[in-house]
């Protein structure tokens, strides 16, 4: 990187000339590198601050613009959120390809049990596998369960009410033996069993429950609550 950097700072470039080597090299450049890797905060800091450097040599005495597109600037990248939003991508897909080869190989190897979102850093594991780990518990701040049968989710643990919050219930359970969702639906209808959630629940969670549509015939399945059609992506 700081090669390039340097090879392109020696030729007098235009604004546009620049920019367009930073989007399509520069940043570029690590991102062969971030679907499988966490580069840390750090390294991608170092990065950026060479990006930096770059653009604003010769243009001191100018109107500087944030480099930053959320500050209202260029809109480059920031390249740590970006990494960990490619790892994140690697965990979505073993989570809807669990037939894959990837998917059975590293399930064989690290997650045995099935269950991808309770994996953990440990000792001896592949630096790829630790980086993915990382995606993947970034990816459950934005998941959510879409309910079908309702035998694959707990009511009190998982995330499955889309409140925008904790996408849990705010009811305390107390004394509650009732445990998975499938147990708030009343298998005669395939409905929500409206007497018993309204006798569960506080009010709020109540309404937000029984306005849950329910996919009557399906498995449950995740989704990225941040998304209309449920899907996680880079972007």
């Amino acid at each position: 990187m700081w090669k390039r950097i340097q090879g392109w700072k020696e030729k007098l470039l235009s604004k546009t000339d620049k920019d367009v080597l930073i989007k399509a090299v520069a940043q570029a450049i690590p991102t062969y590198a971030m679907p499988c890797f966490d580069l840390t905060k750090g390294l991608c800091d170092e990065i950026s601050n060479m990006i930096c450097r770059f653009w604003w040599a010769q243009q001191e005495s100018e109107n500087k613009v944030h480099y930053r597109k959320d500050k209202g600037g260029l809109g480059y990248r920031d390249l740590h959120l970006f990494n960990l939003a490619m790892l994140a991508r690697q965990g979505w897909r073993l989570l809807l390809n669990q037939s894959s080869l990837c998917a059975q190989v590293l399930r064989a190897k690290y997650f045995p049990s099935g269950d991808l979102l309770s994996v953990i850093e440990k000792l001896g594991i592949s630096y790829s596998w630790r980086s993915i780990i990382r995606g993947v518990q970034a990816l459950k701040d934005g998941l959510i369960w879409r309910v079908g049968y309702g035998t694959q989710i707990n009511i009190w643990l998982d995330l499955w009410i889309p409140n925008g919050v904790t996408r849990r219930p705010a009811t305390p359970r107390g004394h509650i033996i009732v445990t998975k969702v499938s147990e708030l639906i009343d298998p005669s209808t395939g409905e929500w069993d409206s007497a018993l959630v309204k006798d569960i629940f506080w009010e709020q969670d109540a309404k937000n429950i029984l306005a849950i549509p329910l996919k009557q015939g399906m498995m449950d399945n995740l989704a990225w609550h941040f998304d209309s059609k449920g899907r996680f992506s880079v972007k």
